[in-house]
């Protein structure tokens, strides 16, 4: 069989599957249940939706952001703008998140990867809720992370927001979280 034949049978075996397969010069490593959304082509290189999370070009490499720790999408004018939040520490259970800067990816074939972006972001989050606190305020969020039983509270600060008091309040919500979910078990 020759190769351009092989490349057409795998791009169809993946489309009847509803998945996608890997661009050629693929740097990652697909976890063993990770399957291929959508595959996109921009100026920086390939992004790569999974089922997981979303593969990013990074200085000649490629790097995969966790559904979860995609805090903001946006798709305007063949531009996908991304925010990635960043672990920084934990309060009780819950997981403390930094906004890093926003990525901007120019894609000249976007294919199925901005809607699947949105859809995964959005679906991972079960809950959402911005609290007033001194200095600022804080987005409380419960999410789904791909492959993990149980939700997860992760809590974003706005800028300024007293750290010290964020992690006491954060704890605290957490804590109440917890208590309702075991009362509810019972």
């Amino acid at each position: 069989m020759s190769l351009g034949l092989r490349r057409w049978a795998r791009r169809l075996l993946a489309r009847m599957n509803g998945t996608d397969i890997l661009p050629e010069g693929f740097s990652g490593t697909l976890g063993a249940d990770e399957q291929v959304l959508a595959v996109a082509h921009g100026d920086a290189g390939s992004l790569v939706a999974t089922s997981t999370g979303l593969w990013v070009p990074e200085g000649g490499t490629t790097r995969r952001v966790g559904w979860h720790l995609l805090s903001r999408a946006s798709w305007n004018d063949g531009v996908l703008t991304v925010i990635e939040s960043e672990e920084f520490g934990t309060a009780g259970s819950a997981v403390l998140l930094r906004d890093q800067a926003p990525r901007r990816f120019v894609l000249s074939s976007p294919g199925r990867v901005p809607e699947v972006v949105h859809a995964r972001v959005t679906g991972s989050i079960k809950s959402s809720h911005h609290r007033e606190l001194p200095g600022g305020g804080a987005w409380f969020v419960q999410r789904k992370i791909p492959g993990q039983d149980g939700i997860v509270l992760q809590v974003r600060a706005d800028r300024g927001t007293d750290e010290v008091v964020l992690a006491d309040y954060a704890a605290e919500i957490a804590d109440q979280l917890r208590r309702v979910r075991d009362s509810a078990r019972e």
